[in-house]
């Protein structure tokens, strides 16, 4: 992930020819310059867009430079502040620098040497994002890659190559565990937002009382307890993705902002009054049903019908079965910590197969995970799975060969728990509920020795 890409500068200056020497010598591809000739204009553009780095004279015609200082380190956190100072000026410049401003040029400068300070401060702009984006995100680290051989999944990935280069918002559907965090980092990872943020977020686990505050920030002293202003995960997002996990958990007066943003690309952070600008590409998920949310008053029709204009389905693991056997190899090399490779035993793959799944793919890479960890000898067994796979599976046999007489059920399970306890026959008679002997009398009698 990279968060370096375009510098936003703003220059505030009343002097006519350093404004011009700015829109002209510093604007290239890479840096967006703007300018204000007044502390009135620079409050005005400060509140409608966003900068990373702000050049500020501190004597200006209708303010002082310092209090305009103190404003802008309130309006955008993570912006980094260079003085413009004459000689006489210098004891209030490195005053402000105690207050956290990045550096201070005296009049008169060289072009060269301004280019050098915003270079600078602009990768410490960049530093703190990266700590933030990693602070915020190392409970979100992937857990696997887009997997699946299935035609489901093929189609899947024929969505995500033709979504993935537009700036259209996309809803991923499907029960929890699916993988709808997968498809959502493979649209990210295709798109031409690939090498900015990835913010991801599930709406679950926000705080009701806090919930707009993380999304779009607040401003100091907007709620008790509001000590400084701070950026929301919009501002995070700006020229990434935002990616909204349960978004049917956030709550109505929540979705109307959200509605706003998508509509018009511009929201409020709490305690503000003037509206901010964000470039931001959104992805959502869901395992909701929501037009059933919605007729129960639940979820924001308009919102929803904003969110719907490309959904991509995930069906659950037990309707694509044959995505299992190519799941577990990625698994076992993925999960195998730089030990030899495991590998699971036909038998063991014949209980994966003809398990129900309710946890979808996330229970299946727990499933190998815990296999990885007991197997002996490399070999996972039906030994190294989970007990309740073999009694669901076992129940479910039972009801589909309900016409079977007694003896060949009897047989039928007997052989399924000895697969179970990998030929273990002590463990095998207690899973059984009967004894050794009487074990090995029955594996006689069908045939088993």
């Amino acid at each position: 992930m990279s968060v370096f890409g375009t510098i936003r500068v703003l220059v505030v200056d009343d002097e006519e020819s350093i404004r011009r020497l700015a829109e002209k010598e510093l604007a290239s591809p890479r840096r967006i310059v703007k300018t204000a000739d007044c502390a009135t204009r620079a409050s005005q553009l400060i509140r409608q867009e966003s900068f990373d780095v702000v050049v500020l004279d501190i004597r200006l015609p209708d303010g002082c430079g310092i209090d305009l200082f103190e404003q802008f380190r309130e309006i955008i956190p993570g912006v980094e502040i260079i003085l413009i100072t004459g000689h006489g000026n210098v004891e209030n410049a490195v005053e402000a620098m105690k207050m956290g401003a990045y550096d201070y040029i005296t009049k008169p400068f060289s072009l060269d040497r301004l280019e050098l300070v915003i270079e600078k401060a602009y990768q410490r702009v960049c530093l703190t994002r990266e700590n933030r984006l990693l602070r915020h995100n190392q409970s979100c680290q992937p857990l696997s890659r887009f997997v699946g051989l299935s035609s489901a999944m093929q189609e899947i990935q024929y969505l995500i190559q033709k979504v993935a280069p537009t700036n259209a918002p996309v809803l991923i559907t499907g029960e929890s565990g699916v993988g709808k965090d997968v498809v959502a980092r493979a649209i990210h990872s295709q798109s031409k937002r690939a090498q900015q943020p990835l913010i991801i977020k599930n709406c679950g686990t926000l705080q009701k009382d806090l919930m707009r505050s993380e999304l779009f920030g607040h401003a100091k002293g907007s709620f008790t307890g509001a000590t400084e202003s701070k950026e929301g995960l919009i501002d995070l997002a700006h020229q990434g993705s935002l990616f909204l996990d349960e978004i049917g958990e956030l709550p109505l007066e929540v979705q109307a902002s959200l509605l706003r943003l998508l509509e018009n690309s511009t929201y409020r952070r709490v305690g503000e009054k003037y509206e901010r600008k964000v470039d931001i590409r959104f992805l959502f998920a869901t395992n909701r049903n929501l037009p059933q949310e919605i007729k129960a008053g639940n979820f924001h029709e308009a919102l929803y019908h904003r969110l719907n204009i490309f959904p991509v389905h995930i069906p659950p693991l037990r309707e694509r079965k044959e995505d299992i056997p190519v799941l577990v190899e990625y698994f076992l090399g993925l999960l195998g910590g730089g030990r030899s490779p495991c590998r699971m035993s036909k038998s063991a793959m014949e209980y994966l197969i003809s398990y129900d799944w309710p946890g979808n793919v996330r229970e299946l890479r727990n499933v190998v995970e815990r296999g990885i960890i007991l197997c002996e000898n490399g070999m996972i067994t039906p030994k190294d799975l989970p007990r309740e796979m073999l009694m669901q599976q076992t129940e479910g046999t039972t009801g589909s060969d309900s016409l079977l007489t007694l003896e060949e059920l009897q047989k039928s399970h007997i052989r399924r728990v000895l697969d179970h306890a990998a030929g273990n026959r002590s463990r095998a008679a207690d899973l059984l509920g009967i004894g050794r002997k009487t074990l090995y009398r029955k594996m006689k009698e069908y045939g088993f020795l």
